[in-house]
């Protein structure tokens, strides 16, 4: 697929087929995300491959009860490193590039899974303690996103946007 159709066919996923995700294809996904830009090389995140059907359906309920993420075979959390940014950048390592980091990361995971024929969806909204307990991890990671990945079971229409001159600015 051309990297503008990638982008094109980029849908948010929330209904899922009960099909595995091939490790394979997994695995790609993973090397998107670890060849994404990031502050001085840092990547300052970590990414948690999340396949139990138990964990998605308490990372669901800590999503606000986002029950879509426990019908997906697979979930990425991408969780932001603040310490790792800081040593080199300070405050604005420890507040900003760390989440861009892993901001970053996820997004070119989304547009892989688009590549590889997969459906996903962006999910901003959890309780952090909860999903750390979760996946397991420390408190000095700060969680950013949950990726729900499968095998689409919907075809959603694309939804309005704001026009390119409402959002883009020259300044002279």
């Amino acid at each position: 697929m051309d990297f503008f159709e990638v982008i094109e066919k980029r849908r948010s996923i929330r209904v899922f087929q009960e099909i595995p995700v091939e490790e394979e294809k997994i695995r790609t996904i993973l090397k998107a995300a670890n060849d994404a830009p990031s502050a001085g090389d840092l990547q300052a995140y970590e990414i948690f491959l999340v396949r139990s059907e138990q964990k998605l359906r308490d990372l669901a309920f800590a999503a606000l009860s986002q029950f879509f993420i426990a019908e997906a075979t697979v979930a990425l959390v991408f969780c932001a490193h603040p310490r790792r940014s800081s040593i080199k950048y300070g405050y604005r390592g420890l507040e900003l590039y760390c989440i861009q980091d892993a901001t970053i990361a996820c997004a070119y995971a989304q547009l892989a899974v688009t590549a590889l024929g997969l459906g996903c969806v962006w999910v901003g909204a959890f309780d952090d303690e909860q999903v750390l307990r979760i996946i397991g991890s420390q408190d000095n990671l700060k969680p950013v996103s949950i990726l729900p990945i499968g095998y689409p079971a919907e075809s959603p229409p694309s939804t309005p946007r704001r026009g390119v001159n409402r959002i883009a600015h020259e300044v002279r």
